[in-house]
Parts: structure tokens; sequence; C-alpha cells
């Protein structure tokens, strides 16, 4: 009974941090997502629910990344405190093992990582979907309509508008001319007045003009190509409204399907069949190339590269016996013609290589993102491994010494995983070791603060290591003392 409550206790302490650092975490790299894409949202009208949509979405594809933060740091800060509080010493002089006591904040951990990956695989890829659909769709939406003063503003389409002043108080414009250019034949139409107004409907598929006390000066179209005489109609309104249709620029919808074949927007299935579809359409390249490479005239003895048959039987073409040359004249010319022969195959290679290095990106960019679904969540396990062993070794609690401390290590962890992301894209490492290598760097980390941990190590106590040092030179002074 007593063991299950200490573990309730625990656990709670534990659920406290873990969810007020996943949320802080959460809304810090939101900040930056929507620093990122801030120009792409401002100045086109758009409304609070689709900015509020798009943030949802750019939220959802964080988790991965916010959740082992928030593991390291809830870890780190939940021991920290027992330690602090000589809570950690108090359970352990009742005989209970640190090992015990990580036992149910191991399975939190696990449900974390689980969660983790289900994040990575399910909800991910369909907020990229909707993310990619909505960037499309807000790039396709025009900019709001922003009349400057004194200048031509032909942001209306087939359209052109000047003014000369507006009252900011009013909204009322003054000194209006627009060129109307909707007949597609040249400024045949224009049309001034002393004052007007303008206001868009709320769909945004109008724009109407109301204009007051001015003129429309019109041309009449030519009859046929070879008349030169232009009729001239000047009529005087004291009040016109126009009414001008808009295009694309409301926020329209687009299906969001369209955008499901792109790499982040696939879960672990839809990124191996792409990847063995990339993988086979490689192969038959491939083959087709060497075919047609070593049926080509520029071998003549292409059997030699078969090295099943040279084992079996000896070489057609004995490299050792090659006759002397008859005259010079003939071994420049053979020389000149296998020079030429070289470059043809040096450029075949490299048209080849040129032909297939799309396909062979995507095919490392799909491998990458396949292992990088379980190497993100393996990271909760290994960074709660990390935090869990140094609050108890550093006993220090709130937020002080845990920020700096989990900062240093996803600092770590995310420049080793960017780098080995875009190394293994590059081709200089395996794709998966290029998704794994972050892994690999912190998991010896974490066994090692594990270790000591558990065995009561001060790893961070500074006494003892000044004790050490004392003692080193302590050992070299008196063995000098003793040679004099």
């Amino acid at each position: 009974m007593i063991i299950k409550k200490q573990d309730r206790w625990v656990v709670k302490s534990f659920l406290g941090p873990i969810f007020l650092t996943f949320f802080i975490v959460t809304f810090i790299l939101i900040m930056q997502f929507l620093w990122l894409y801030i120009d792409e949202l401002v100045g086109k009208g758009l409304g609070l629910g689709v900015i509020l949509e798009f943030l949802m979405w750019g939220t959802s594809t964080i988790f991965p990344i916010s959740l082992p933060l928030a593991t390291l740091f809830a870890s780190i800060m939940t021991l920290g405190n027992f330690g602090e509080n000589n809570e950690l010493l108090a359970m352990k002089a009742a005989g209970i093992s640190l090992r015990r006591i990580l036992t149910p904040l191991i399975l939190i951990a696990v449900v974390i990582s689980i969660a983790a990956f289900f994040a990575a695989n399910d909800l991910v890829p369909l907020a990229y979907r909707k993310i990619y659909a909505l960037r499309a769709d807000i790039g396709q939406t025009r900019e709001e309509i922003k009349l400057p003063t004194g200048i031509f503003y032909n942001g209306i389409e087939n359209y052109t508008l000047k003014i000369n002043e507006r009252n900011k108080k009013t909204g009322m414009l003054y000194g209006i001319m627009l060129y109307d250019h909707s007949a597609f034949k040249g400024n045949i139409s224009v049309t001034l007045a002393d004052s007007g107004s303008i206001k868009l409907t709320a769909d945004k598929k109008n724009i109407v003009f109301k204009l007051y006390h001015g003129y429309r000066y019109q041309e009449e179209p030519r009859s046929h190509l070879l008349d030169t005489s232009f009729v001239m109609q000047r009529i005087g309104f004291d009040r016109q409204d126009a009414i001008i249709s808009l295009n694309d620029y409301g926020f329209k919808r687009s299906d969001d399907d369209l955008f499901g074949n792109e790499i982040m927007a696939q879960n672990l299935i839809n990124l191996g069949l792409q990847r063995d579809s990339l993988g086979s359409l490689l192969n038959i390249s491939r083959e087709r190339f060497n075919l047609r490479l070593t049926s080509s005239d520029l071998f003549r003895y292409s059997r030699q590269f078969d090295t099943l048959f040279s084992q079996n039987k000896p070489a057609l073409f004995p490299l050792d016996s090659i006759p002397p040359f008859r005259d010079p004249r003939q071994e420049i010319e053979i020389l000149s013609k296998s020079s030429d022969n070289m470059a043809t195959m040096v450029s075949r290679l490299e048209t080849y290589t040129s032909e297939n290095s799309h396909t062979l990106l995507s095919l490392r960019k799909t491998s990458v993102e396949w292992y990088r679904k379980f190497t993100l969540s393996f990271a909760c396990l290994i960074f709660f491994f990390i935090g869990a062993p140094l609050g108890a070794i550093i006993r220090k609690g709130g937020l002080g010494m845990p920020v700096i401390i989990s900062c240093f290590f996803f600092v770590i962890y995310w420049v080793i995983d960017i780098s080995g992301k875009k190394l293994a894209t590059d081709g200089v490492l395996s794709p998966v070791m290029g998704a794994i290598i972050s892994s690999v760097v912190l998991l010896p980390i974490g066994i090692f603060l594990t270790r000591k941990a558990t065995t009561d190590s001060s790893l961070f106590n500074a006494d003892a290591y000044m004790q050490a040092i004392k003692k080193f030179f302590y050992s070299i002074f008196s063995k000098n003392t003793r040679l004099e």
C-alpha cells in the first residue's frame, strides 16, 4: 500500500511539470513557426479563423519536437525537486532504490514515446497536408486594396486608379481619376470625379465606387480597320456608382489531397511504398544504362567486365601481351581514339548521373523520413534517461538549473539530428545512420548518467573533484620529496 501511494505521488509530481513544460515549449516553438510564415499571412485580409487554423496545424507539426524536450525538462525538474527537498534521500533511507522510484516514471516515458510515434506518423502528415493547402490558398489570395495618394495604382485587375487626397477620418477620396481597361482596347474610357468613396463587399467579390461631381470620357470603337475617325463621348454626372468584379481576392480553399505526395505529408506505410517504388525505378534505370553501355561500340571486349566469366575461362584479351605499335603515327591515332572514347564514356556517365539525381535525392529524403518516424519518438526515452539521473545527481529543482541543462542537451541533440539529416540527404551518410546518429550520440550519455545516479555517484560534486586534484598533486610532491 505504501509503495502504491508513493508511485501515485511520484506520478503526480511528474505530470504537473511535464504538462507545464510541454505548453511552454510548444508556445515558444509556435512563435518561431509564426515568425517564419508571418510574411505570407499579413496583408491578405484573412479571417481570424483561417489564421487560427494555420497556427493549429503548425502546432501539430511541433509535437514530435516539443515532447522530447518537455520530457527532459520535466524529468530534471521532478527529480531535482525530490533531491532539493530531501525527499529522494528519505525514500532511499526507507529502503526504496532509485530504480524502483523511477519505475512509474519510466512507464509514463514509454507512453509518451508511443504517443510521439503516433503523432509523427498520423497527426504530422495530416497537419502538413493542411499547411501545404493553406499556404497555396493564401498565396493565391491577393493582398488587400490599399490606395496610395498622388500615384497611379494598378492593383485592381483591368483598372488603373489615381487619387490626390484622402480624408482619414471620413474615408472620402478627392481628385479621382479612373481608367477602365476591361475592354482590352487601350485607354478608351476614363472617369474624372471631384470626390468619391470606395468599399469592398463582405464576400470580397466586388468593389463599389461611389463617385460625385465628375465626367466620363469614352471613345467609341472604330467600325473597321481603315476607319481612322473616333467618336468621343463626354458624360457628366453628380453621382455615379461603379461596381467592379474582383477575381481571386477572397480566400478560396483547395483540396488538401493534392499535396498528399509530399514527403512530409506521408505516414510510415506510404513512405515505405514510395521508397520501394523509387528504388525499383533506380534499379530499372541502372540496368538499362548498363546494358546500353556494355552493348555500345566503345567496348569491344565487354566480356572482360564479367568477373564470373573471367574466373572460369581465360581472358579474351590478355593485357600483358599487347603488340608494339608499328610507327608513332599509329600510336597517336590509337591513343587519340581511346581518349575520345573515354570522353564519350565520361559524358554518358555524367548524363546518367544527372538524369537520376532527382530520383536518388527523393529516395534518400524518403528513407530518412521513414527512419525518423521512430527516432523522434525514441528520443523521448533517451531524454528521460538523461534528465531523471541528472535531476537525482544535481538535486536542484525549479526553473533555474533544469532549464539550462535541458537547453544544453536539446541543442546538442538538435544540431546532431539536423546535421545527420542533411548529410544523409546529400548522400554522405546512409539514411539509417543519418536518422539515428543523434540517438547514437546521446544514448551512451543516458546510460552513463543512469548508472552514476543508481550508484549515488558525486558526478557534480565540486568537493569530490577538488579532493581528487589535491590527492593527485600530493602524490606528485611526495614522490619528488622522496627522490630528493
